[in-house]
């Protein structure tokens, strides 16, 4: 019998993805949902309009990003970070985050492990 170690367990999936954001699902957010695999997906915030008075929220995934265009403010646990094109942001499991976005945004997020599956993602 041959034992298989976890390394060789994690290379064993060999499938190539490509997801054109053309024809990618949207969320009931305004998300476009982009490549996914087991253990991360990422989405796309296109011309996303200012807000105000977001509710603050806590998500089972950790979420990272990056600011493509326009300008945000995050509040993570209490803390505010202005966010520009170019910057990243990275928000942990389980942190209490809201945001305000102060111009029209786009960004990338990827989450991990993928929010839109098994219902982490609210409606």
């Amino acid at each position: 019998m041959v034992e298989q170690t976890a390394r060789e367990a994690d290379v064993t999936d060999t499938t190539v993805k490509k997801v054109s954001s053309a024809h990618s699902p949207k969320g009931d957010q305004g998300q476009i949902y982009l490549a996914s695999g087991k253990r991360v997906s990422m989405r796309l915030w296109r011309d996303e309009g200012p807000t105000q008075d977001k509710p603050s929220h806590k998500h089972d995934y950790e979420v990272v990003g990056y600011v493509i265009s326009g300008r945000a403010e995050l509040v993570i646990e209490g803390q505010t970070v202005r966010l520009e094109p170019g910057d990243s942001w990275a928000v942990p499991a389980g942190a209490e985050h809201t945001y305000r976005i102060l111009e029209p945004f786009t960004a990338v997020e990827a989450t991990a492990p993928p929010a839109q599956v098994h219902g982490r993602e609210p409606s």
